[in-house]
């Protein structure tokens, strides 16, 4: 697949076959996202490989924390259980902080370079990927889970990775609508 096809066919992938990502295909994700552009060469990035020991404390959080707003009916659990085990890999990506605000900024934007990157080679080898966010990804007990000190890195998103059950497809305006030019 060649850059461009890449670029205009990548999806965000809700739902996955639960296979397995071999540790060979995600090591050549990681080096493509390791090779997003940053400011300053900074290397602000952190991936971190989840096993299914710590998958299964997230998921326990991912829990707790919709339980907070409403019980959980056994349907609802499935999904979140579907939706946190079923990919075949996570990655959780993280930014080690600045005390400059600005360099701060400019270090998540060479980060989601990143995960974009990382995207982008998993679509280029059939796997598909999610950038998921939200109370999971902010959580204490995810950082505690995952070994990761809010002090030092902020989690930016979990990235799953697998076989894509199935690609959805989306209506994007035209470009035009979103393009101005300027004298």
């Amino acid at each position: 697949m060649n850059l461009y096809d890449a670029l205009l066919t990548r999806r965000t992938v809700h739902r996955y076959q639960p296979e397995p990502v071999p540790d060979a295909v995600l090591d050549r994700l990681l080096l493509a996202a390791h090779h997003a552009p940053n400011h300053k060469l900074t290397w602000p990035w952190r991936f971190t490989r989840v096993g299914p020991k710590t998958r299964v404390a997230l998921f326990e959080v991912g829990v707790a924390l919709k339980e907070t707003r409403a019980p959980l009916s056994e349907k609802a659990r499935a999904g979140v259980r579907e939706k946190m085990l079923d990919p075949g890999a996570l990655v959780v990506v993280s930014q080690v902080l600045d005390a400059d605000a600005f360099r701060r900024r400019e270090d998540y934007a060479a980060t989601c370079c990143a995960i974009q990157n990382l995207q982008l080679a998993a679509h280029a080898v059939g796997l598909g990927a999610k950038w998921s966010t939200g109370d999971v990804t902010q959580a204490e007990a995810s950082y505690a889970a995952l070994g990761i000190d809010p002090a030092v890195e902020e989690i930016v998103g979990f990235i799953w990775i697998g076989v894509p059950a199935e690609i959805p497809s989306i209506g994007r305006p035209d470009v035009s609508a979103v393009t101005r030019s300027v004298p």
